[in-house]
């Protein structure tokens, strides 16, 4: 089990959260579809905190995957070690809770319903991916170990306690 080379997560991280955090909010940006009627210097600033906390688990649970898991984050190179340390002991997806982080964190900086209304979209797509083919597809691989994980571990809403393995 080796680790996956630096370009293949490259090409993994802009296939997937690149794409869905900046190029698809780019062509759907219109600036007439505003969340308020005002330009409001706290919700740039609050925007901003929020996406670069989203940057920030983004980076952190995509390296995480290499150093722990031995693969990437995107399906078509999956880890070959169930990952269940940092942010997945509190829950099963925090790399998506990183992207909808940014985008949520987007719609508020630029002041954009359109982008808002995507990352609705894009949590739903994730709600349904996981639902019908991510977790089956992990139970197959990862067996009783990824069902107790999953008992104990909420899929979006962290838990206050951390998941310990074996316990």
């Amino acid at each position: 089990m080796s680790n996956p080379s630096l370009l293949r997560h490259l090409r993994d991280i802009l296939l997937l959260p690149f794409t869905m955090s900046v190029v698809v909010p780019y062509f759907i940006y219109n600036p007439q579809r505003r969340l308020l009627l005002t330009n409001d210097l706290l919700l740039k600033i609050f925007g901003l905190a929020v996406g670069l906390l989203g940057i920030f688990m983004l980076v952190f649970t995509i390296s995480l995957f290499g150093r722990f898991g031995k693969g990437t984050l995107a399906p078509w190179s999956p880890t070959q070690k169930l990952v269940i340390v940092g942010p997945y002991r509190y829950c099963r997806n925090p790399m998506i809770t990183g992207v909808l982080s940014i985008l949520i964190g987007e719609a508020c900086f630029f002041n954009s319903l359109s982008i808002l209304q995507w990352a609705g979209i894009f949590f739903i797509i994730n709600t349904v991916y996981f639902i019908i083919k991510e977790e089956p597809d992990l139970e197959k691989r990862f067996g009783e170990e990824y069902r107790i994980y999953k008992k104990n571990v909420p899929r979006w809403i962290p838990k206050l306690r951390g998941y310990k393995q074996g316990k």
